[in-house]
């Protein structure tokens, strides 16, 4: 993001943010509420466009693409609330995914061609990959509804990988865990890394934060006010008066 800007009427969101993430990175991205975290995955997710500057994503300026047209570039993402297909099983949601990267055209898909078969055999075991990297495999016959809300967004960041994504954005995926649900979290974007994908965190959680980023950037009534490794961040003042005093 390049001194990127979102005004909703007379209320400026986001004020000229800059930052970058690369690959084999875990950029963590903080601050309290209403301070410009969804807004600005928003702006880089293409849900919303910017009012001023620039999103480049590989060398490509992406500002005016919508999400339809991020997502094959190689951009995905999860939300803060769960939305999952109801009564659908673990695997199908994430199969149901990978349609994303499909290559036949439609009326292959619907004739069944050869190719067609061939190619929904490997995205059906892409599928049963994805589910076992996000440490789901004993509940992927499960439905969606039957699992618990740590292990659905587990699945969210199954199915947001089944588009076989360069960038990763999660918008608070901690959000109702437990001290040993966050560890299994943890575990799994370090792996996301270990994959050569670029991950953007938003979360509350400071601890995990600390543990899993690289780099973190601090807003504050939409501008950044600091950005560097976690150890810099725990000591900033501007972040302790802003976000970081009284949590421990």
């Amino acid at each position: 993001m390049n001194q990127v800007s979102k005004n909703f009427g007379g209320v400026q969101a986001v004020k000229n943010l800059s930052f970058e993430v690369s690959s084999h990175e875990i950029v963590g991205l903080i601050g309290p509420n209403g301070s410009g975290k969804s807004t600005s995955v928003n702006l880089i997710s293409g849900a919303v466009p910017p009012t001023s500057g620039d999103i480049f994503w590989r060398d490509q300026n992406v500002s005016k693409l919508p999400i339809s047209q991020r997502v094959p570039l190689g951009m995905a993402r999860t939300f803060q609330t769960t939305s999952l297909l109801a009564e659908t099983t673990v695997l199908d949601q994430v199969f149901t995914a990978c349609h994303t990267c499909y290559e036949v055209s439609p009326w292959s898909s619907i004739l069944r061609t050869k190719s067609a078969r061939a190619q929904e055999e490997r995205q059906y075991v892409k599928a049963q990959d994805l589910v076992e990297f996000a440490g789901l495999g004993d509940v992927a016959g499960q439905t969606t509804s039957a699992i618990s809300s740590a292990q659905q967004r587990l699945l969210m960041i199954a199915t947001a990988l089944a588009a076989q994504p360069r960038l990763i954005l999660l918008d608070e995926p901690a959000a109702g865990m437990v001290a040993k649900e966050r560890k299994e979290l943890a575990d799994l974007i370090l792996r996301i890394r270990q994959r050569g994908l670029a991950v953007l965190v938003i979360e509350h959680h400071m601890g995990l934060i600390m543990e899993v980023c690289d780099r973190i950037a601090v807003l504050n009534f939409g501008q950044k006010i600091a950005e560097g490794r976690p150890e810099e961040i725990q000591k900033n003042a501007a972040v302790i008066e802003a976000y970081l005093g009284g949590v421990h």
